[in-house]
């Protein structure tokens, strides 16, 4: 529930072509002990004034030459989609009170001021704006729990799928190709079982920092499971694109690790799969890269290896890459 000093310290704008009832609506504002209030006599600067400032409350005059309020609050619900719109309608027409409402105020005052009222009114409409706003901040940040690793904050399998997805659309718009590059440490269980889990845990935070400060901007870095990372390449023209980024992440893994007083080394085996060469939907492009990644860890890890495809159709390895140099 919002505070006392929340509700004093949130955004308003009066709105009114009266100067007098401004002046006024200020004075019973700031009486009351708010702090941040601004004002307007032109209604035309209200909406671009909202996506500026995105204010909690708008006490809205009905009546104002060139623009009136039901024209701006058709303006504020553009810019408040699905959202909760912060307007509180000023009138002194009483069948105007019912209109305001169905064009999407929250709540009204009648004119002339009934101080009381006024207080009141304004209090409550902020309680449950800022509520509003606290709960749909809450809401991101359990989506943003759901699609991200809680250990790395990498994007999770359920992400990675989307991002997949979205780069396969992409090279088929500029008719290009991408790649999937699945990734497991060699050795981190042994690391897991000598020092246990809090080290191991530092160890992939290491991993994802070293993965996502050497790979490009538009690329994905996502943590599918233990120690199984999956980098999305888009704007890929060949296999090569993806050896060299793959060779050189090799590289930065097998960097040693400072835990503590601990020096800890430990490598990677990379699976390589290619859109459309070697599977044309998400699944089975993670499925090809994959095997690969297998193929990897059974030539002897600390390499990599890229998928291809059989007789059959069925992808198998392609190519073993030496493994990178000590």
């Amino acid at each position: 529930m919002p505070s006392r000093d929340d509700i004093l310290h949130a955004k308003i704008l009066v709105v009114d072509d009266c100067a007098d009832n401004i002046d006024l609506m200020l004075e019973i504002l700031r009486d009351a002990g708010y702090r941040n209030v601004t004002a307007t006599m032109l209604p035309e600067q209200v909406c671009p004034l909202h996506r500026q400032h995105c204010y909690d409350l708008i006490l809205l005059d009905l009546q104002m030459p060139e623009l009136n309020g039901f024209q701006v609050m058709k303006g504020l619900k553009e810019i408040e989609q699905g959202g909760y719109l912060p307007v509180l309608a000023l009138t002194a027409q009483p069948s105007f009170k019912i209109a305001a409402l169905e064009a999407g105020a929250r709540d009204f005052i009648s004119k002339p001021f009934d101080l009381l009222e006024v207080h009141k009114r304004i209090h409550n409409m902020l309680e449950v704006r800022l509520l509003y706003k606290e709960l749909a901040q809450y809401s991101k940040q359990q989506q943003e729990l759901a699609l991200h690793d809680p250990l790395t904050g990498l994007p999770n399998r359920r992400l990675l799928e989307d991002r997949i997805a979205t780069t396969l659309q992409h090279a088929v718009r500029q008719q290009s190709k991408a790649a999937v590059m699945y990734l497991d440490l060699d050795g981190f269980k042994a690391i897991n079982d000598t020092h246990g889990h809090a080290c191991g845990d530092e160890i992939l935070k290491q991993v994802a920092q070293r993965l996502v400060g050497n790979s490009r901007k538009d690329d994905t870095v996502a943590r599918v499971g233990g120690d199984e990372f999956v980098i999305v390449l888009g704007s890929v023209s060949c296999l090569g694109d993806a050896q060299e980024p793959a060779n050189k992440l090799i590289d930065v893994v097998s960097e040693p690790y400072q835990v503590g007083a601990l020096t800890l080394h430990l490598s990677t085996s990379i699976g390589i799969a290619l859109y459309p060469d070697d599977a044309d939907h998400v699944n089975a492009l993670i499925a090809a890269a994959d095997g690969a990644l297998y193929d990897a860890k059974r030539s002897g890890k600390n390499r990599c290896c890229a998928a291809q495809h059989s007789a059959d159709g069925t992808p198998h390895p392609r190519h073993t890459m030496s493994p990178a140099p000590a």
